[in-house]
Order: C-alpha cells, then structure tokens, then sequence
C-alpha cells in the first residue's frame, strides 16, 4: 500500500479553513495589492514574465491560402518555489471553559484570525523588503530623495516627482501605473504638502488632503498606506519605511489569463488551511495549526517605480 502524502495525513477543519482563507489583516495591505494572490497547483514552476514584444504591433492581414500567423503573451522568467509556512494557535482549557459561559465567544476561531495576523506581517514584511530593494530597479525606475526634495520639505515638488514616475512606466510597458503605496510618514506628508493643497483648493484654511482626492488628483485608481508595524527587539518600525512606490498591478482573476503586473504572490491552491485542532494535556490547551505556502515574486519591475526617502 502506498504511503500517505503528508498533505492527505492532514485531516483538515473546513469550518475553520474558511475563517482563514476569508480573512485579511486590515493593517497588513499592500502586499495583496503589489503581490495579488495567483493560486497555483505546484509548489515549483516558472515565473510568468513580459517584456516590449508583448506589445509590437503585428500585421494581421492574410492572403487566401497562408498560415495565420500567431503570438504569445508573456514568457518563462526564473524559477519559483513555493515556501512552506506553519503556526499554531492556542487556547487554554481555562480560558475555553470560561467561554463557554459567555455569550457565544468561538475562542478556536480568535486563535486562528490571531494566527492569520501573525501570518500575514510577515507576508507584508516579506512584499515590502522585495518592492523596497533598490537593486531590484533598473535606473530609469527609481529616484532618490534628499535634502529639500522631500516631501516633509515644503520646498519639494511631489506632485512632479510621481507624475514623472507615471511617466516613467509607461514608457517602459505601455500603461500607466495604477496604484501608489505610501508609508504612514509620507502619506501624512503629502496629505499636508503646500504644493499639493494649492492644487486642490485656493483657501487658507485647507483640511489635509484625503486618500480620494489625492487619487483623483494623480489620476491612480488606488492610493494604499502601508499601515503596518513591526516590533525589532527595541521599538516599533514601519514595515514600508518612508518610502512611496507606484505600480501598474492587475487582479488576480487576469493574472491567471496571462496579463502583466508588477508582480504576484503565487500560492498553493486550498492554502491557507487549517488542520483539525487537536489537545495537549501536558499544556492542558487546544491547538489549531495554520499552514500555508506562497512566494511573492517581483515579475516586471519595469511596471513600478520606487522613491526611496520620500520623508525626511
């Protein structure tokens, strides 16, 4: 008889598997913006890549009797190996027992969300440290800021520093990015830049600016703080940094059909999951184990464009 795969041993929760899978940390973003999701059925394969011939323009006409001619979206880029990732969740008998006193507290599902929190920073760590990679970026999709060109200097120019950096891409894909993600500092830079309030209203009395009319302003579908924070042994940093990046990224529904982006996270299809929990009497606790496995991958950097120390 053959042996069992680890992933059919697995008796799997599918009450508490949907929990996880419907679940998105509010403070952990971006990541599913720059890196959508792209479920995939092996753990290892190749990177979906697109350069300029993806947009030539091609004669289509034909004579009777020749061959039609044909294209390929896309092409084979580097290898990608999905990661595995596990952690449990715990609760304690006695913290179970006191809920089931209370008014209908399902402890095993807060573990698993307080799991799938975990989980996600480090996913959103992971997209950040790759979007944020200065070597990543050719020289013509990546600037600098310092002195009185940042943002927090009311001297500096946001408003031409990310219409070149629109600019920028499309002459590098053909299409000009759709997304702008900024980290906490500088948002709250641009929602107050002088330059930027000018353009918005004549009045001296100006509130900061909104998210809906800063992505009206810049003409972006979508503007994303990157909201979350991480703990280095000593304080609490921003997980985005004081950096801004646009981006022309697509959903995940067109990624599976071959379109660019920027970049996506491949994913295991039915992850993440969760296996049924099981008891420790030794801990006297419950356990509910989450697994996943993904990679995010940076497919075109040609379709971004990073500002790095957009803030002082």
């Amino acid at each position: 008889m053959p042996q069992a795969t680890p992933g059919q041993a697995r008796v799997v929760d599918p009450i508490l598997s949907a929990v996880a899978r419907g679940y998105r940390s509010p403070k952990a973003a971006v990541a599913s913006v720059l890196f959508p999701i792209v479920p995939v059925g092996l753990r290892a394969g190749r990177i979906i890549s697109f350069g300029p011939d993806d947009f030539k323009l091609v004669n289509t006409a034909r004579a009777p009797g020749a061959n039609t001619k044909r294209i390929q979206f896309g092409y084979a880029g580097e290898n990608y190996s999905l990661v595995d990732y596990r952690l449990e969740g715990a609760v304690p008998n006695e913290l179970q027992e006191e809920a089931s006193n209370g008014p209908g507290i399902d402890l095993s599902s807060n573990a698993v969300r307080r799991v799938q929190n975990t989980m996600a920073l480090e996913r959103e760590k992971q997209a950040a440290d790759l979007a944020r990679n200065e070597a990543r970026y050719g020289a013509g999709n990546k600037e600098t800021l310092s002195g009185t060109s940042q943002w927090s200097d009311p001297a500096s120019d946001p408003f031409t520093d990310i219409m070149d950096g629109k600019e920028s891409i499309r002459a590098k894909i053909g299409e000009r990015p759709n997304v702008l993600t900024l980290g906490p500092k500088v948002l709250t830079a641009l929602r107050t830049h002088p330059k930027v309030l000018d353009r918005l209203s004549t009045a001296s009395d100006r509130p900061p600016a909104t998210l809906q009319q800063l992505q009206a302003l810049f003409e972006l579908q979508q503007i994303v703080e990157g909201e979350a924070v991480y703990h280095d042994g000593s304080q609490f940093q921003d997980v985005w940094g004081k950096d801004a990046i646009l981006a022309f990224t697509t959903p995940a529904s067109m990624q599976e059909m071959g379109s660019p982006s920027f970049g996506y996270t491949y994913q295991l299809e039915g992850r993440p999951m969760v296996e049924e929990g099981y008891e420790e009497r030794n801990a006297n606790s419950w356990f509910y184990p989450v697994t996943d496995a993904y990679q995010p991958v940076l497919a075109g950097a040609t379709a971004g464009f990073l500002i790095k120390n957009a803030v002082a």
